[in-house]
């Protein structure tokens, strides 16, 4: 095996598109790491999820702060007011913050689908801007019951490549909360080197095995404010300039940055881990 480097954060984000929350150490089971994406807000006018992949209708998501809390999660708006998603005002005090009537849901729609906005296109236009959007259907490479992911049941980037972004953007860094990966692995070597682990085992830790699947598309999420971290076009710019890959047979050329991984092995992991490629 070969020794890439240790777990240098461990995420989860209770709530889709809203900020998570750091752990110490967290159980990975098939569906991904506990807690993670189990709940999102439905669109109660078109059905979909909602998602700050369309930030002309949702980036507000990415001010409000989400942490489990039971079987539920807790939201913190930047009001300073919180919400839990059982209350029964739940609904009513997110679409208040919002804009749009939304209500908290635990259990996706069969079919469930959300809005992409073309990247390139808000980047061009501005987020206020109606730009072109992709509906698509999350959860396609993970299992049956694994919650709001967009596509696998987890997803890791790499140190190297943050620093590669960081070092070519305005801003001199690139946060890795930007990309929302459940792993941050602490690696040396090329920058997008996560294109390389795609069809590898990874073992994470004396228990986790994982399959790393694809390289992860990016859309303009990163780009976005995050809390009180201000909008950085350069997040997404930098990897449409550098990784633009394939992800996935007929889906085009897309920017990529990190990777999706399915589980094989559950179990516990601890940041500082070691991760090694098999």
């Amino acid at each position: 095996m070969t020794r890439l480097g240790t777990v240098a954060a461990l995420r989860r984000y209770p709530v889709k598109s809203m900020l998570g929350e750091d752990l110490a150490e967290a159980d990975i089971g098939a569906g991904g790491l506990g807690g993670d994406r189990r709940w999102a807000l439905l669109d109660t006018e078109t059905g979909r999820i909602a998602s700050a992949k369309n930030p002309r209708l949702w980036r507000a998501m990415l001010t409000m702060a989400a942490t489990a809390d039971g079987d539920g999660a807790r939201i913190a708006l930047p009001s300073g007011e919180t919400v839990r998603t059982g209350d029964p005002d739940a609904a009513e005090v997110l679409s208040r913050a919002l804009g749009r009537r939304v209500e908290p849901a635990s259990v996706p729609p069969e079919g469930a689908t959300l809005e992409r906005a073309v990247p390139e296109e808000v980047l061009a236009a501005g987020v206020t801007a109606e730009v072109a959007v992709e509906e698509t259907v999350i959860g396609l490479g993970a299992p049956s019951g694994g919650g709001f992911v967009d596509f696998a049941p987890l997803h890791l980037i790499g140190t190297a490549t943050l620093d590669a972004i960081g070092a070519e953007s305005p801003r001199g860094t690139a946060e890795d909360v930007r990309y929302r990966p459940n792993l941050v692995v602490e690696t040396g070597g090329p920058a997008f080197g996560e294109n390389d682990w795609a069809g590898r085992e990874m073992a994470v830790g004396d228990e986790v095995v994982l399959r790393v699947t694809v390289p992860t598309p990016r859309c303009s999420i990163p780009t976005l404010e995050h809390g009180a971290l201000p909008r950085d076009p350069a997040a997404l710019r930098v990897p449409a300039a550098r990784n633009r890959v394939e992800p996935i047979p007929g889906l085009g050329p897309r920017a990529c940055a990190g990777v999706y991984a399915q589980v094989l092995r559950p179990g516990r992991v601890r940041r500082g881990a070691a991760v090694r490629l098999r």
